[in-house]
């Protein structure tokens, strides 16, 4: 190859690179790996969306992905005030049921994304 040629595809090869950076996608078909210590950075203005869709798959820390959980154990719990006087508690079984189903159903969820190990 002369250096004529050479040139020629590196200018080719430059050429598809600057158009290639101009796209507002890339789709991977293979893994990506990041290098140690590397960070993500998110804009400011509207910051960053992983996953834009419910039924997208996402999981974490080796976890097996899966869709965006929701169900009726999700659910706000009655706002009735807790008891002031000892022993402290709550109002009504209702309130104190609520939120333990809640608080497992907020753990359920964080296990599974691999968030928190869980046990």
């Amino acid at each position: 190859m002369t250096q004529e040629e050479e040139l020629r595809i590196r200018e080719i090869i430059r050429e598809e690179l600057s158009l290639s950076q101009k796209i507002d996608r890339v789709v991977f078909e293979k893994n990506i790996q990041i290098l140690d210590n590397r960070k993500i950075q998110a804009g400011k203005t509207n910051g960053l969306m992983i996953g834009t869709e419910q039924t997208q798959k996402i999981g974490f820390h080796g976890a097996t992905p899966t869709v965006l959980r929701g169900n009726v154990s999700q659910a706000l719990v009655n706002n009735t005030a807790s008891t002031n006087i000892n022993p402290y508690g709550y109002a009504t079984s209702v309130q104190a049921n609520g939120i333990v189903t809640l608080v497992n159903e907020l753990r359920t969820s964080l296990v599974e994304k691999g968030i928190i190990k869980g046990s």
